[in-house]
């Protein structure tokens, strides 16, 4: 196929990229580098021998998507463009209504503008909620706790309708869990503006030196050590469920949403500890009050992306540990040095 990637220089866009090029997919790739580096295109092309096509402008910018989808004939879109950080989801919610909610509307628009119906979106376990029951399914009840999580939902909620009112469309929705570790070679992988909001590219902060210590919200959660537990993916296994999913999104009816996850939870102190073992000594680490909003367990039911992708994550947490350390020791600034 030819697929057009919107966010492709991103931490998932990129090794998404990677995965594509290996399955012979010809990528365009849609960024405004907001947050994210041109650099990861270069490494992409390390990796692979391919260099995709980039088209440095923002999905708001209708003229530009429209020209784009004029000069590339598209079989498939996958969309990963928008804002996710969700504390400042919390104090900018018109900034994430906008971005998020609008540019998919542009690109919605453009799309069928030009006859392209194929669109595997990003979205979350986030629509769950604070979910009652673990392993989630996908027939779980939705739910957002902050506008990032809401613009998921809703984006969801936008791609039912457009499914419902016309049959061309075919949406898959990839409901991420938990994405870490980085690609094996150590040459792309997770670089975030500022203080990290994620719990990896935070410990891989503080073990590199950057950050002083590592605070873990909470230790009293009915869980194994009254730590949090959460489905912890490795970003290669996450991408090549992209690729899963662009296999099967001509035979799919309508919209229909995979967990992408492992089946297992991990407790924080639990991922801890195997980055301990990755790095061979202890990481810095205090224990602080409970965090407001977090759930004690929240893990996939992984079983419909085997059944309807044939996928399965393959990669366990020592390897999310030891290539996330791979990757930010060969890169303790992220893609400013090497």
């Amino acid at each position: 196929m030819k697929i057009l990637v919107t966010g492709g220089a991103g931490y998932i866009g990129s090794h998404t990229c990677v995965e594509a090029i290996k399955a012979d997919h010809e990528v365009v790739v849609l960024d405004n580098f907001s947050n994210s580096s041109g650099i990861a295109l270069d490494r992409i092309a390390e990796i692979t021998g391919v260099r995709p096509v980039v088209v440095e402008a923002d999905l708001l910018d209708t003229p530009v998507v429209e020209k784009l989808f004029k000069e590339h004939s598209f079989d498939a879109v996958i969309h990963f463009a928008g804002f996710k950080a969700v504390g400042e989801s919390v104090s900018e919610p018109w900034k994430y209504f906008h971005n998020n909610l609008v540019s998919t509307l542009v690109l919605l628009d453009v799309m069928r503008a030009n006859n392209v119906f194929n669109l595997v979106f990003s979205s979350s376990a986030t629509v769950y909620g604070d979910p009652e029951v673990v392993p989630i399914t996908e027939s779980a009840p939705l739910s957002a706790l902050n506008p990032y999580g809401r613009t998921k939902l809703w984006i969801e909620d936008m791609l039912r309708d457009i499914a419902a009112a016309d049959s061309r469309w075919h949406f898959i929705l990839l409901r991420y869990f938990n994405p870490a570790g980085a690609h094996e070679s150590g040459l792309i992988g997770e670089d975030p503006n500022g203080i990290p909001n994620n719990l990896m590219p935070y410990i891989t902060q503080v073990a590199i030196g950057k950050l002083k210590e590592l605070t873990v919200f909470g230790d009293d959660y009915p869980t194994r050590d009254g730590t949090c537990i959460r489905d912890y993916i490795h970003v290669s296994d996450l991408a090549e469920g992209h690729i899963s999913a662009l296999d099967v999104i001509e035979s799919v009816k309508g919209c229909i949403p995979i967990n992408l996850g492992t089946g297992e939870g991990y407790t924080v102190l639990e991922l801890v500890h195997a980055f301990e073992r990755a790095i061979g000594k202890p990481l810095p680490h205090k224990i602080g009050p409970r965090r407001p909003g977090d759930s004690a367990a929240t893990f996939a039911d992984p079983s419909l992306a085997l059944e309807l992708l044939g996928w399965k994550a393959k990669r366990g947490i020592d390897e999310i540990c030891n290539d996330a350390w791979n990757w930010q020791s060969k890169n303790p600034n992220g893609y400013q040095t090497r």
